[in-house]
């Protein structure tokens, strides 16, 4: 079977070649991203008078046909045909004739599948908003049921300070956010039309770029054709977010497996979200947060791979650049799958507020407490930040809990100590004593989830379109 482009040509393409240079295996998924620029290009191209209605119409009868073929999944694609761009025009040629090949006329497929990428990446990047908000939905719903729960908060692992379990939870709510806006800063980049630009240098037909954008709802057009073809910063950019919030997921992932773990107990993730052992049959094992943990490594190395492609690249379209779809498509699916799943999960998470409570109450995390009780009384911090030191050793030496030490116990190290020491120790009041702004006190959680739920209820998923 002849190509398309094969005037040139004396010799066949070799077959190996031709099956390690084609993309249709995978590029055959912007199909329907490749009709629309296309049926958008003929418009224009008809009210710039570079073809006649008649062929336009034509032309258009015909595109529709393939999209409701691909819609219906009864659309074949060949490989001998190398990639989306090819396929779709050889099967228009052979829907209506000779005059499917006039829809080439001013644009090749460098500048075509920039702009099919970019059509992708914005529906794409839209609905991973709605994914990163349904996330917080989980998480801000949780933390609402959760302000007055009481959980060691950790640093290095160790208990650290007593904390709302809620001033946790929103801690993931803040990063999902900054994502989120990382998403919708980067339409900015993602919302500019290559389309016109040509191979490298434009086109003699005197064609209308700023109407096209347009149609397609582009912002602007590049101002350069170079830059047109051979920009790939908008994906990169796509796989350097995809990277950041998949890093977060991660973070959020171990802290499941971990909180869900015997030793801790502070939670249990849903059956449906849980798997069993083949041979041990206590086992509830939490394969999905696992799994999400894990899969982040190939969203950093989809994007180490791009770049990597990139880096050394002449100006303008290279052979190269066809490896900056695969690792696109990766990652949209790892993303997309690791969001839909975090949020249900998430939810139906079960709080076990009794083995917080007990872990805060068996541990020295209020020792900083009694320090800023003795401050309070007039001693200077980093002479109060030693006796503590000493008061704690004595504790552990004594199998004892800073709460069960006497008064009598207390004053050996500073006549300062009163019986209001107690009070001060309680993790209900060492939670509450935080009160700045940001803090982890009842009062400043309830005002954080009163702005996080400000900040979803005025959300607006598509900043650009």
């Amino acid at each position: 079977m002849s190509k398309l482009w094969g005037g040139r040509f004396t010799k066949e393409t070799n077959k190996l070649v031709e099956q390690f240079t084609a993309s249709i295996e995978f590029d055959q998924r912007l199909a329907i991203e490749d009709i629309t620029g296309s049926l958008a290009h003929v418009q224009m191209l008809t009210e710039c008078n570079v073809i006649s209605e008649e062929d336009a119409e034509q032309i258009k009868s015909g595109l529709s046909i393939l999209q409701r073929k691909i819609e219906d999944d009864k659309l074949d694609f060949y490989i001998e045909h190398e990639d989306i761009h090819m396929n779709i025009e050889k099967h228009l040629i052979d829907e209506i004739g000779p005059v499917g090949g006039k829809l080439h006329t001013g644009r090749s497929r460098n500048d075509q599948v920039a702009t099919d990428m970019h059509l992708y990446l914005r529906e794409r990047t839209i609905e991973f908003i709605d994914s990163v908000e349904a996330v917080q939905g989980a998480l801000l719903s949780q933390a609402s049921t959760h302000v007055e729960t009481i959980v060691p908060g950790y640093t290095h692992l160790q208990r650290a300070q007593p904390i709302s379990f809620a001033h946790h939870l929103l801690a993931y709510f803040w990063m999902f956010e900054r994502d989120k806006e990382r998403l919708k800063d980067s339409m900015k980049r993602i919302n500019v039309l290559p389309l016109g630009a040509g191979a490298l240098a434009g086109t003699t037909f005197p064609i209308d770029r700023e109407r096209v954008a347009e149609i397609l709802q582009f912002d602007s057009v590049y101002a350069n054709s170079i830059d047109a073809v051979s920009d790939r910063d908008f994906i990169a950019e796509f796989l350097s977010i995809a990277s950041i919030i998949m890093t977060h997921i991660s973070r959020l992932s171990e802290e499941l497996v971990i909180w869900s773990s015997q030793e801790f107990g502070f939670i249990e993730l849903d059956d449906s979200f849980c798997t069993g052992s083949s041979i041990m049959p206590q086992k509830k094992n939490p394969d999905v947060p696992e799994l999400l943990r894990a899969k982040t490594g190939r969203t950093y190395g989809n994007l180490i791979g791009l770049l990597t492609v990139l880096k050394g690249l002449p100006l303008a379209y290279n052979k190269d650049m066809q490896e900056d779809k695969e690792g696109m498509f990766d990652t949209v699916e790892t993303l997309d799958g690791s969001l839909k799943l975090l949020a249900p999960m998430i939810e139906t998470m079960a709080v076990n507020e009794k083995a917080m409570r007990k872990a805060v109450t068996e541990d020295y995390s209020n020792a900083t407490d009694i320090a800023d009780y003795l401050v309070t009384k007039g001693m200077p911090f980093r002479e109060a930040h030693d006796i503590i030191g000493r008061v704690v050793l004595y504790a552990i030496k004594s199998q004892k809990y800073l709460l069960d030490l006497s008064i009598v116990e207390y004053k050996r190290f500073s006549p300062l100590f009163e019986e209001d020491i107690f009070d001060i120790l309680e993790p209900e009041h060492v939670m509450n004593a935080r009160d700045s702004h940001g803090g982890t006190a009842t009062s400043q959680v309830k005002k954080q989830i009163e702005q996080a739920e400000s900040k979803l209820n005025s959300s607006n998923k598509s900043p650009n379109i």
